[in-house]
This record gives structure tokens, C-alpha cells and sequence, in this order.
């Protein structure tokens, strides 16, 4: 059974940093391409940033270029991801996906964590 765990969110105030983790059990770690995706309130789902399964190869939305890194550590089974100079635009709910395939016209992840909530305050 496949597992992902989500920690890291919270209250900050625009301008600051946060930093998310999303360790992952039930698979192998380094065999998954994975991503994090955020929902804010009345908005439908978006791509935040993916990475490959090396760590070699990562996309990042454009809002979000510049500011958020994404990051893995097979050794520890972990995704992460870093975020800086917040705005309250990025304020959402945060999910970490793991296992991307492609699926007709795109990619897909089979798996999904709970969720996060990171919230910034102007």
C-alpha cells in the first residue's frame, strides 16, 4: 500500500519561507516521477512543480518560477519542496503526487498525499 505524508505547511507573512516534505512509503522512491500540486478555494487544481526520478529534471509553474524549488532524497524517500519570498496568491492547499504516467493526452499520478494547508498573510 502506497502511503504519502505531507508536512511542512502553515501561517506565514508574505515575504517568507516555508518548506514542504512528503515522504512516501510502498514503493520504490526512486523508480517515481513526481510533483506537487495546490488548490486554493474556488479554483480547480494546478501543477506547482514536478521532478524526475533521478532529481535531474524539474518544471515549475510560472507563478511559482524563481521562488519554489523542488527537491527529492531517495536515500530518505522524500520530496521537497522549498518555497520563498511567499505571496498571499499561494495560498492553497498543497498536495504532493507520486508515480506519473502518461495517460492518453497527459500526465497522470497515481498516487496522492492529504494535503497541506499554506496560508499567507499580506
Amino acid at each position: 500500500q502506497v502511503q504519502l505524508v505531507e508536512s511542512g505547511g502553515g501561517l506565514v507573512q508574505a515575504g517568507g519561507s516555508l518548506r514542504l516534505s512528503c515522504v512516501v512509503s510502498g514503493r520504490t522512491f526512486s523508480n517515481l516521477a513526481m510533483g506537487w500540486f495546490r488548490q486554493a478555494p474556488g479554483k480547480e487544481r494546478e501543477s506547482v512543480a514536478t521532478i524526475s526520478r533521478s532529481g535531474g529534471s524539474t518544471t515549475y509553474s510560472a507563478s511559482v518560477k524563481g521562488r519554489f524549488t523542488i527537491s527529492r532524497d531517495n536515500a530518505k524517500n522524500t520530496m521537497y519542496l522549498q518555497m520563498n519570498t511567499l505571496k498571499p496568491e499561494d495560498t492553497a492547499v498543497y498536495y504532493c503526487a507520486v508515480d506519473r504516467f502518461w495517460n492518453e493526452q497527459r500526465y497522470e499520478y497515481r498516487y496522492w498525499g492529504q494535503g497541506t494547508q499554506v496560508t499567507v498573510s499580506s
